[in-house]
């Protein structure tokens, strides 16, 4: 089977690419940035292509001869980025791709969306019925890009499955280490009181939900939630990541308009210099916004379990940092 990736350089992209080496596929992968696959570039069933996905005629070119698309490339947690670039990228990109694979007569396609499309969560857990509420710009801009998906589903019958992944965590996700090194040296203060739920995902259950959602017959036109089995406070996530990474030192805990008052001064200043802030207040989130889901479809629909729990987890991306420490 020959298969599309969007966004392939990316986490859960190149993490993708590599499973569906295992099962045989030929991977046609494209980002604009490919750093994440340099272990896999003498793989003869890789395609590389370095491109952009809002130029309308490489994604005619991208799609010829697919079987499946998993389309996972988004403009994502850029605060220098527009809120034009986020619609282009995250609803028009998603348009072009659509209407090229119906030309294409691609036979699957799997649209990315993500659990933040339905903002903070009132009432837990939140399912696929759930009324949506996004919040900032991403999480527009997602869910417009997932109705985009659905609806041309339903015009023209190209088969469209869409997926909510949940916090996907994980060996070679930059965010998960860049969080774990602060963790490590007592640096990761806890703004509020950290009894807000969030709801991770190891990287492999991610990737086995996404395979499935591209493979089970009869589910065009749905949407799925991909998550752990269980979430947990965000005090209790990071202490149990201190814990594993042998944290003695006491956890800090500040108001949450320090770190509100915070993100909002780097994110100025950092615009004005042309970098990516390292905090934001999109950052805060972590702390504030309520994310618990039932998976309760996915298991019914897509025979979806969960098969690593949030401590092995969290010992596997330890073990990779360690292993792939620079010296």
């Amino acid at each position: 089977m020959r298969v599309l990736i969007t966004g392939a350089g990316g986490f859960i992209g190149s993490h993708l690419v590599d499973s569906q080496f295992e099962r045989g596929h030929h991977v046609r992968a494209v980002d604009l940035h490919l750093d994440l696959l340099k272990h896999q570039a003498g793989h003869p069933c890789l395609e590389r292509i370095r491109g952009d996905i809002t130029e309308k005629d490489l994604v005619r070119r991208l799609v010829e001869g697919i079987d499946v698309v998993y389309h996972l490339a988004s403009a994502h947690l850029d605060v220098r980025l527009s809120d034009e670039q986020y619609h282009r990228v995250n609803v028009d990109a998603t348009l072009l791709l659509l209407e090229a694979s119906k030309q294409a007569k691609v036979k699957r396609f799997v649209h990315c969306s993500s659990v933040g499309v339905i903002g903070d969560v009132e009432h837990p857990p939140a399912d696929e019925t759930t009324e949506c509420h996004p919040v900032n710009i991403y999480e527009r801009t997602k869910l417009e890009g997932e109705r985009t998906a659905l609806d041309f589903a339903h015009r023209t019958g190209l088969p469209v499955v869409v997926t909510r992944p949940a916090w996907v965590y994980g060996p070679r996700c930059q965010r998960t280490e860049k969080m774990f090194r602060t963790i490590s040296k007592g640096r990761f203060p806890i703004f509020g009181d950290g009894k807000n739920m969030r709801h991770p995902v190891y990287i492999s259950d991610a990737i086995r939900g996404l395979e499935l959602c591209a493979k089970t017959p009869d589910i065009d036109r749905e949407v799925f939630i991909i998550a752990g089995e269980f979430p947990v406070e965000s005090r209790g996530l990071v202490s149990l990541i201190r814990e594993q990474l042998n944290v003695r030192s006491p956890q800090i805990y500040l108001p949450v308009i320090l770190g509100q008052a915070a993100g909002l001064v780097l994110e100025h200043t950092f615009k004005l210099i042309g970098r990516q802030t390292p905090f934001s207040r999109r950052s805060m989130d972590f702390f504030l916004k309520r994310n618990a889901y039932s998976i309760a479809k996915a298991q019914s629909r897509l025979n979806y379990q969960p098969k690593v729990d949030l401590r092995t987890g969290i010992q596997k991306t330890i073990e990779h940092m360690n292993a792939t420490r620079p010296g």
